[in-house]
């Protein structure tokens, strides 16, 4: 804020210089990747390339932190295996951040603190009203998923992790293309549930409280 009040650019320059920015970095991060010509390890690089979705957003694999270089058949699987993770986890977290302002579940979150379930407000705000007793429960279950039921195995394929009733498919096709859906999904969804709680700490507002407000604009408070 202090270097915007220096320059003293009008709002409505200083909102279309942001959006500049945002959709010139936007362009580059999704610009298609030269392949070099030269490798240090050709196996390696071969393996990135073909691994499922690497380059559907890109046309080319993007790579700027070089995590893939250098990188083995293991630390492959474990990336992928961590991606798929994450996604997972984003697409529970954003459906869980709309139906806050959607649906409540009934009765006390906390009887000992005097919470009601009602009294958790959506979005951010939620993690300040859980209990630390709440949050201690939600890590131990996390934990336990993550080391007992929903363990990785290492001679498994990255993200099969259920030992029950898991829809398998037999169909090599149709098998790629469900695969390569979670994989897209999970993406998306990792970017939503960032980019909705960046946007309440911008406006003061959760997704759904925005749309019914019409109060839709990235800069609620700059003046076009």
């Amino acid at each position: 804020a202090g270097v915007w009040a220096q320059v003293d650019l009008p709002h409505a320059t200083m909102y279309k210089l942001l959006v500049a920015l945002a959709l010139v970095a936007g362009a580059s991060a999704f610009a298609p990747v030269v392949k070099p010509t030269t490798r240090s390890s050709v196996a390696v690089s071969a393996a990135v390339e073909d691994m499922l979705g690497a380059d559907v957003e890109t046309a080319g694999v993007w790579d700027p932190f070089g995590y893939s270089t250098n990188a083995d058949a293991a630390t492959l699987k474990r990336y992928r295996c961590v991606e798929i993770k994450h996604g997972r986890i984003a697409q529970i977290a954003t459906i869980g951040y709309i139906m806050g302002d959607v649906w409540t579940f009934p009765g006390y979150l906390s009887k000992a603190a005097d919470v009601k379930f009602s009294d958790v407000p959506a979005g951010m705000g939620a993690l300040q009203a859980v209990p630390v007793a709440g949050w201690a429960q939600i890590f131990l279950f996390a934990g336990l998923l993550e080391t007992k039921f929903f363990k990785q195995d290492d001679d498994k394929e990255p993200g099969d992790l259920a030992k029950f009733n898991w829809v398998r498919y037999d169909d090599k096709e149709l098998k790629e293309r469900k695969l390569l859906s979670e994989i897209k999904n999970g993406r998306l969804a990792m970017m939503a549930i960032m980019g909705m709680m960046v946007q309440e700490q911008v406006t003061g507002m959760t997704t759904i409280a925005q749309l019914k407000s019409g109060a839709l604009s990235p800069f609620p408070h700059i003046d076009l």
